[in-house]
């Protein structure tokens, strides 16, 4: 009892307002972080590089020089040299890296017993360190005692210069590269194919549909979204591409036949420190990507309507 005989009374709600309130500033703790970190390692670099873009530094001094950064790039013999390759290497790479994790996939669907250790096969090369994948094909590739040319000496074929001959450079960076990466396109391929209904293959194979009309008429129609998605995300990727030419040929290959648009970005930084041509070039490849996905993306959506 208090004073005058009153008891206090607990407010009504009062705890589970007090339980939300925690729960809710705890939340946006978290969120606060993640959004902090987006900001530090993600947004600042974007922000840092789009300013670059338009600065020049010299002596300690930086000015702004407009667009005289790209101006700079165009004029360079291997600007269109490294678009050439890029493109190239985007083409090949999605022949290959498109069409084989697709063909494995389907492979791997039709086995009924032991697709866990089949799964586990194809993603192994995603799982060895880049470094480690790409110093084993340069041993195949190797010319004098690489297996590969090994294999055509039994087969009394001509040997081939894989990573010296500027006409198989290119072939060669796309190949390990496929190899590589192919793991984990090939599970999200095998996951959306599990997922279309057993009935309209029957109904398929009721009208006589064979292996490839059963692929043309229900497997990719079912899986449209998907292979969309991962068109769009591998173009993104391998106009990217670096590691694997920079580890495999040196970044510029025989005759520059390897060189790419990352890599003219790494030679602008840090062998020429011309940091705003640089960031002019990579701001020049990012507005290329962004326009390619959303007329992507437009046209995906005026397709679906």
């Amino acid at each position: 009892m208090g004073r005058g005989g009153l008891q206090a009374r607990p407010v009504p709600g009062g705890g589970r307002f007090a339980r939300s309130l925690r729960r809710n500033l705890t939340a946006h703790g978290f969120l606060i972080g993640a959004v902090l970190c987006f900001a530090v390692f993600s947004w600042y670099p974007m922000v840092r590089e789009f300013l670059l873009a338009f600065q020049k530094t010299e002596d300690g001094r930086t000015s702004w020089v407009g667009l005289d950064n790209l101006v700079t790039v165009a004029n360079d013999p291997a600007f269109w040299q490294a678009w050439r390759n890029t493109l190239l290497f985007t083409a090949l790479a999605l022949l290959l890296g498109f069409v084989v994790p697709f063909a494995a996939a389907i492979v791997i669907n039709e086995f009924h017993h032991g697709q866990g250790y089949l799964r586990l096969l194809v993603y192994l090369p995603v799982m060895l360190p880049p470094v480690a994948a790409v110093l084993l094909f340069k041993y195949l590739y190797d010319p004098g005692y690489g297996l590969l040319n090994e294999l055509l000496r039994h087969l009394r074929l001509p040997e081939q210069q894989w990573l010296q001959d500027p006409d198989t450079a290119m072939l060669a960076v796309v190949i390990a590269s496929t190899w590589m990466n192919m793991g984990g396109a090939a599970l999200i391929y095998l996951a959306a194919l599990q997922g279309i209904p057993g009935e309209l293959y029957e109904a398929a194979e009721l009208d006589g549909a064979g292996l490839f009309r059963k692929i043309w008429h229900v497997t990719i129609p079912q899986t449209r979204l998907i292979l969309s998605l991962m068109l769009l995300m591998q173009v993104v990727a391998t106009m990217q591409v670096f590691v694997e030419p920079f580890l495999l040929t040196g970044g510029a290959g025989p005759e520059g036949s390897t060189t790419t648009v990352v890599h003219l970005i790494y030679q602008y930084a840090f062998n020429f420190n011309d940091y705003g041509a640089a960031a002019a070039l990579g701001l020049l490849l990012l507005v290329l990507l962004a326009g390619f996905s959303a007329a992507y993306v437009k046209l995906s959506r005026a397709d679906d309507e």
